[in-house]
């Protein structure tokens, strides 16, 4: 028997809310064989979650992360459940009996991402399904995955190592939502980002202004507890390293949230530049003119 489980990409998703839109055509107005009709508003049975990203408008970015019921094998709902309301079938999708779960807030109130809703009207908690009417009608993947148009949602048998779906974890970073972390789900997280740094690099031009310092190196490296106390070189155990573009900009991406790191940025003929910063947050952490040497 199949483990269903679908994978969500955050970095190929663009925010369209096809899948939102898709689940809403599939339920809205329409019991199936597991559940009563999802309400047209109130409920996000696949949820977006978007935020914007960077400490200074010099620097934004934006970030998305779809989130709908991560089918958790040992789920919370699961265990708040009486009289067997919520199971979780062979092919590992958790269902909410909408018979014998009528009247139980709790199961709504014990899943710890909100992916459960509770409907006042039918006095219901209802949540994404993963569509096993239509998988039970033959169908090859949920409404959701379906219509992605960006190859963000995978679909497929996680216990199957040449599935679509367990090659696309397989190849990806696994980032489960932190409310589930050491929870075995069969939604699976990737990509979602950390912190990142950006700043632009500049050569002292003349009256018409400064000049982009195109193919700086600037190099990051991750400062221990001994580094602190060393005061350790800046390129001494160097994690990443990258060149300024034709606009002078650089950026490193999914750093290590709330660890310290050494910056150092080098221009032939020009003195370089070292900094520390931690990545508390999102950081654009400047323009930096570089002094010339001569």
């Amino acid at each position: 028997m199949a483990r269903y489980g679908i994978a969500i990409d955050t970095s190929a998703c663009m925010a369209c809310y096809n899948c939102f839109v898709a689940c809403k055509d599939e339920h809205c107005g329409f019991d199936t064989t597991v559940s009563k009709a999802q309400p047209h508003t109130g409920q996000f049975w696949i949820k977006i979650d978007e935020w914007e990203r960077g400490d200074d408008d010099r620097k934004i970015k934006t970030a998305t992360v779809a989130t709908p019921c991560s089918h958790c094998t040992d789920g919370a709902c699961e265990k708040a459940a009486e009289g067997g309301a919520v199971y979780r079938r062979d092919d590992g999708i958790v269902i909410i009996d909408p018979e014998k779960a009528k009247g139980q807030k709790q199961i709504a109130d014990a899943c710890p991402i909100g992916a459960v809703y509770w409907n006042e009207a039918l006095e219901l908690p209802q949540k994404c399904t993963m569509c096993a009417h239509l998988l039970d009608e033959g169908y090859k993947e949920p409404r959701c995955v379906e219509v992605c148009p960006n190859g963000a949602l995978f679909f497929g048998d996680l216990d199957d190592p040449n599935s679509t779906v367990s090659k696309k974890i397989a190849a990806g970073k696994i980032t489960q939502l932190k409310a589930l972390e050491g929870v075995r789900t069969n939604v699976i997280h990737l990509n979602i980002p950390t912190v990142f740094f950006a700043g632009s690099v500049y050569l002292p031009g003349d009256e018409a202004g400064d000049e982009a310092a195109d193919g700086a190196v600037v190099t990051l490296r991750k400062i221990g507890d001994s580094d602190e106390d060393s005061g350790g070189g800046a390129t001494n155990g160097a994690v990443a390293e990258t060149k300024t573009n034709y606009f002078g900009d650089f950026e490193f991406e999914d750093l290590e949230k709330d660890a310290r790191y050494e910056l150092h940025i080098a221009y032939p003929g020009y003195q370089a530049v070292t900094l520390t910063k931690t990545a508390d947050t999102d950081h654009f952490l400047g323009e930096f003119i570089l002094e010339s040497l001569r």
